[in-house]
């Protein structure tokens, strides 16, 4: 059987990732380094879908990383996440354990798969001072000059489009940044019909809604997070936040919400069918099937890829 250096568990939100990549996890004496860009930030646990008892399988704690590892109101991005990425992957084999990557944000797992440049921006204080002085809408047409925008958040808030324009920049400046490892990665995608997909969504959202959400949002706020910051977070944060601080009802809360994860579910598709366009390529699994049924899926596809 080919030796993968990792193995990799994508798909979009509510199809069930997690569950699986544990019961692979306890087959292959495995550890879990996660691919969530929320899922880093401590105390923000129901909104993000942590889910930390799915971790536990029949007793056994599978060992995860990269989840509760910085504060609410740090930024963390792709550098970040590919520093932090290394270092867990790194320590897991040296414990001669099973590497396996599981998440959604497409970001986050393109970057390892397709070698993204590790590399740390500094701030140029002169290009934002030429900046600071541009409206949104005219710093958003610089950072589009720079190719196709990909993050939407880059493009919603002037400061985060400025530090999207001077990554762009010094990225032109210095092609010669250190590469990140080549990793042979076996990769599983879990999808499910889309309105399968659609009936989880709603399903999870009331009972996380019913579970704490308001009252994790509540929480947040009352620990000094301003409702600005918490609008970045995701959608369950930007909505919430709305309804908490009486912007719009429980009902337009709700709608609006249920209505942009639906959205958010469909565009993380589309980022990986454009990985796949890519070169990378994506074994896709039913959802449906037992995690024993897709253990044995997995066995097959690594059968015939030796």
């Amino acid at each position: 059987m080919k030796k993968f250096d990792l193995i990799t568990i994508l798909g979009p939100t509510a199809t069930g990732k997690t569950k699986f990549a544990v019961r692979l996890a306890q087959q292959f004496n495995g550890e879990i380094i996660s691919a969530d860009s929320r899922q880093v930030y401590r105390n923000m646990d129901i909104g993000t879908g942590k889910d930390i008892e799915e971790y536990n399988f029949n007793g056994e704690v599978i060992p995860y990383h990269l989840v509760d590892i910085v504060n609410p109101g740090s930024e963390y991005n792709v550098y970040s996440f590919q520093h932090d990425f290394l270092k867990a992957f790194q320590d897991i084999n040296l414990r001669n354990k099973q590497p396996i990557m599981c998440g959604g944000t497409g970001m986050y797992i393109e970057s390892v798969l397709m070698g993204y440049r590790m590399k740390k921006v500094p701030e140029n204080k002169n290009l934002r001072i030429l900046l600071s002085e541009k409206t949104l809408k005219e710093v958003t047409e610089i950072l589009k000059s720079y190719g196709p925008v990909h993050n939407v958040t880059d493009i919603s808030d002037k400061n985060r489009c400025i530090r999207a324009i001077e990554i762009k920049k010094y990225d032109l400046e210095h092609p010669d940044d250190e590469k990140f490892p080549e990793l042979s990665s076996l990769n599983i995608g879990i999808k499910l019909e889309r309105q399968e997909v659609k009936k989880r969504i709603t399903m999870r959202l009331k009972e996380r809604l019913e579970n704490g959400l308001i009252e994790e949002v509540e929480s947040l706020l009352n620990s000094g997070l301003q409702p600005q910051q918490l609008l970045f977070y995701g959608l369950e944060y930007r909505f919430v936040t709305q309804y908490v601080t009486r912007e719009i009802d429980y009902s337009a809360m709700f709608e609006k919400l249920n209505t942009a994860i639906h959205q958010f579910s469909k565009r993380q598709m589309t980022w990986f069918r454009r990985m796949e366009k890519r070169g990378i390529k994506i074994h896709w699994l039913d959802g449906n099937l037992s995690e024993d049924e897709k253990v044995k899926q997995c066995l097959l596809i690594m059968e015939n890829n030796k």
